[in-house]
C-alpha cells in the first residue's frame, strides 16, 4: 500500500500523518518529528537540541534510566529521541503485538522525562567524554571549521553537539525550557508505517499528543551561504592534510530544477570513481584516496560542501586541483557520456534507494516536508530519464556561485 497523508485535530491543531501499512513483517515503526526543533534553534547554548534528546534516552523520571531500559527490553520495544539540523525526533519500533505497549511507553517518557541532576550528571560527562575525543578527528575538526567560514555568526556555524564549555553549562531548567518550546502539538508531524491500522495509530497518537503543549510554529530561519572565498588553515600533529571545501549554492528547497542538481553532483563528485573530483584528484594524480563534493538542499540552507584527505606535501597541488576541476565543471558541463552513465546508474539504483519500509517513509516524509505532492520522486525519476545534455549544460553554468571555494584545511 503507497503511503498516504491524513490529519488529525488535537488541541485545534491539525497535525499531519504520513502512514504507510505493510502487513509484510509483524512490526511497526512510529516517529514524531518536532519541526523547527534541531541544532539550528541553539541560539544561546550550542548543543542544546542534541543534549535536550540524550537526556529523553535516559527514560522517565519513576523507572530511572536502567529501569525503563529493562522495561522496554522485556517486550522488544525501541525508543529513541534524535536531533537534526531542522527537527527533533522520537521514534519507537516493536512488534505488531507490541503497538499499543510503545505508544504507553512514549507518553510515559513524554509526561515523565528523567529530569534529574543525576541523570544531567551522565549525559554532561558522555558527551564532553565524546567531544574531547573529537578534537583529534580531524574530519570533524575540518568540518567545523568549513562551516564557521560558510555560515559565521549563525547557529549552522556552531558544532551540533557543542563545545565542551557550552556543555558544562547547560543545566535542566535549559533543557525544560527547549523542550517546553520545540516538543508542541504545532509543531508535530507523525510518521508511522507497518503492520497496523491507521485507526489505531490516531488513536494512540491522539492521545500522546494530547499530553504535548499546544505551542506554536515559527518560521524556519534561512541562511545564506558566504560568497566571499575564506581560507583557514588549522595546524595539528597530524600525518595527513584534511582539506574541506565549500561553497553558496543557490537553490531553494522545492525548487523544481533539483533533479538537475542531483545529476550534476553525481558527476563532479557524488559518483563515487566515475566522478570528476575522483577521476582527477584520485585516478590520475594520485593525491587521494577518494574525493567527494555533495549538494545540500535544505529550508534552512543550501550549499555545496566536498573533502578529501591527502599528503602533507601535496596538500597545495590538491586544493588547486578542486579549484581547476570544479572551474571546468561549470566553464564547460558534461558530456554525453557522463550523462547516460549517470541515468543508467540513479534509474538502476533506485530499487535499492526504497527497499525498506523506512527507507520509503523517509522519502515521503522528505516529499511532504519540502511541499512536494507524495509522489515526487517518482516525477523527478522521470525527469531524470528525460534530461537533454544542452539542459544539463545550461543549468550547470547558471551556477557560477560554486566558484567561490571556501577552504578549511587541518594539516602540520
Amino acid at each position: 500500500m503507497a503511503a498516504q497523508i491524513e490529519y488529525m485535530e488535537v488541541k485545534g491543531i491539525k497535525v499531519p500523518l504520513i502512514f504507510e501499512q505493510d502487513t509484510r513483517l509483524p512490526l511497526v515503526n512510529t516517529q514524531i518529528v518536532f519541526t523547527n526543533s534541531g541544532s539550528i534553534t541553539d541560539t544561546k547554548i550550542p548543543g542544546l537540541a542534541k543534549f535536550s534528546a540524550k537526556l529523553f534516552n535516559e527514560g522517565t523520571k519513576r523507572l530511572g534510566s536502567n529501569g525503563f531500559a529493562q522495561k522496554l527490553e522485556s517486550r522488544a520495544i525501541h525508543i529513541s529521541a534524535s536531533t537534526g539540523t531542522e527537527t527533533f525526533v522520537l521514534e519507537t519500533s516493536s512488534l505488531q503485538d507490541e503497538f499499543n505497549n510503545s505508544a504507553t511507553f512514549l507518553h510515559d517518557l513524554l509526561k515523565d522525562p528523567n529530569y534529574t541532576e543525576e541523570a544531567l550528571s551522565k549525559v554532561k560527562t558522555m558527551t564532553i567524554g565524546s567531544l574531547s575525543r573529537k578534537e583529534n578527528d580531524y574530519d570533524y575538526v575540518a568540518s567545523n571549521e568549513l562551516k564557521k567560514l560558510l555560515f559565521p555568526n549563525t547557529p549552522l556555524a556552531q558544532p551540533a553537539s557543542g563545545t565542551v564549555a557550552s556543555v558544562q553549562s547547560i543545566e535542566l531548567d535549559d533543557v525544560k525550557d527547549f523542550v517546553k518550546q520545540h516538543l508542541v502539538v504545532s509543531r508535530a508531524i507523525i510518521v508511522v508505517g507497518g503492520d497496523v491500522s491507521i485507526e489505531e495509530v490516531k488513536k494512540s497518537m491522539v492521545k500522546i499528543l494530547n499530553t504535548l503543549p499546544k505551542g506554536k510554529s515559527e518560521p524556519l530561519p534561512h541562511f545564506t551561504a558566504s560568497d566571499k572565498a575564506k581560507e583557514s588553515i588549522l595546524h595539528r600533529d597530524t600525518q595527513q592534510a584534511y582539506i574541506y571545501f565549500g561553497s553558496p549554492y543557490n537553490m531553494a528547497v522545492n525548487d523544481e530544477e533539483y533533479y538537475k542538481a542531483r545529476v550534476a553532483t553525481f558527476i563532479l563528485g557524488t559518483g563515487g570513481f566515475g566522478s570528476r573530483l575522483m577521476e582527477e584528484i584520485r585516478v590520475k594524480r594520485g593525491l587521494a584516496y577518494s574525493a567527494y563534493a555533495r549538494v545540500h538542499v535544505n529550508k534552512s540552507s543550501s550549499y555545496l560542501n566536498g573533502y578529501l584527505q591527502t599528503k602533507l606535501d601535496s596538500m597545495d597541488e590538491a586544493k588547486k586541483t578542486v579549484v581547476n576541476v570544479i572551474s571546468k565543471f561549470v566553464h564547460k558541463g558534461v558530456t554525453e557520456e557522463e550523462l547516460e552513465q549517470t541515468k543508467k546508474f540513479l534509474l538502476g539504483s533506485e530499487p535499492l534507494r526504497v527497499e525498506t519500509m523506512s527507507q520509503r517513509l523517509q522519502r515521503t516524509f522528505m516529499d511532504y516536508y519540502k511541499g512536494f505532492p507524495l509522489n515526487h520522486s517518482e516525477t523527478e525519476l522521470k525527469k531524470i530519464k528525460k534530461l537533454k545534455l544542452k539542459d544539463l549544460n545550461a543549468f550547470i553554468k547558471k551556477h557560477t556561485e560554486i566558484l567561490e571555494q571556501s577552504f578549511a584545511i587541518v594539516t602540520k
